[in-house]
């Protein structure tokens, strides 16, 4: 376990660069934490810029999925509605997972139980300042 301090956006997109570059090969799930506008999405728009996919990062609140392309594919879910099996079933989650996706999952303590042992858990806490965050990165060497 690691821990990273932030004190902008841009120190956040950066941190997740350095993930995406990690997990450019494909079949890893990030499992987000953090409240409401911690930066989970700014996070992600860093792991696509590691993994080399152009392309603008958006929270996918409304959608539940926004599919980013690249190869392989990184793919953005928001696990906040998410009630049952069924509902994570239909959102397409296990089918990005057999495809060797890497997927970033917002709001993962709803579907805690379905997560894989080797997910990458990433806390993204607010630190003192307005604009500092305490981000806590498991299962990953940077």
């Amino acid at each position: 376990m690691a821990q990273f301090f932030s004190h902008s956006v841009n120190d956040t997109v950066l941190l997740g660069e350095k993930v995406g570059k990690a997990v450019s090969s494909g079949g890893k799930v990030i499992a987000f934490y953090g409240d409401l506008g911690a930066g989970k999405t700014a996070f992600t728009s860093g792991v696509a810029k590691g993994m080399n996919i152009s392309c603008d990062v958006s929270s996918p609140t409304f959608a539940i999925v926004n599919d980013y392309g690249g190869n392989p594919p990184l793919v953005h879910f928001d696990m906040y509605k998410v009630e049952s099996w069924e509902d994570l079933y239909s959102s397409g989650y296990y089918d990005y997972m057999d495809m060797g996706a890497v997927l970033c999952v917002e709001w993962s303590e709803n579907i805690e139980n379905a997560l894989p042992d080797d997910a990458i858990r990433i806390t993204i806490n607010r630190g003192d300042a307005d604009n500092e965050r305490i981000i806590t990165v498991e299962g990953l060497e940077l």
